[in-house]
């Protein structure tokens, strides 16, 4: 099974630039499945959480209001080739997913 995270990153001195895919469906509760007329249950990352050689340096809280496989991208300081950048996501279902890469 292909990763529910997917990340690039590159270096620039100390500053390393982050950009994250998370693939998840990100349901509100506010729409209908147009088969059934039922309500699409609420299904949404709550927290994403991004630590580098671990030490965290960006958490987000997120709520419904998130588009579906959300987009994320970042900046920062402190970091060199090697460190091992892990990235983690929790939902309101308590299903995760995780990655870990090397910054190069």
């Amino acid at each position: 099974m292909a990763s529910a995270i997917k990340v690039k990153t590159k270096l620039s001195g100390d500053i390393a630039e982050v950009k994250s895919l998370m693939l998840h469906p990100m349901e509100t509760g506010s729409r209908k499945d147009p088969d059934s007329g039922n309500v699409i249950p609420v299904h949404h990352i709550t927290q994403l959480v991004f630590t580098n050689n671990g030490k965290q340096v960006m958490v987000a809280n997120f709520s419904t209001a998130v588009s579906k496989n959300p987009y994320f991208s970042f900046s920062f300081s402190g970091a060199k080739a090697g460190d091992r950048l892990h990235v983690s996501w929790v939902d309101n279902l308590g299903e995760k997913a995780e990655l870990e890469t090397q910054l190069k």
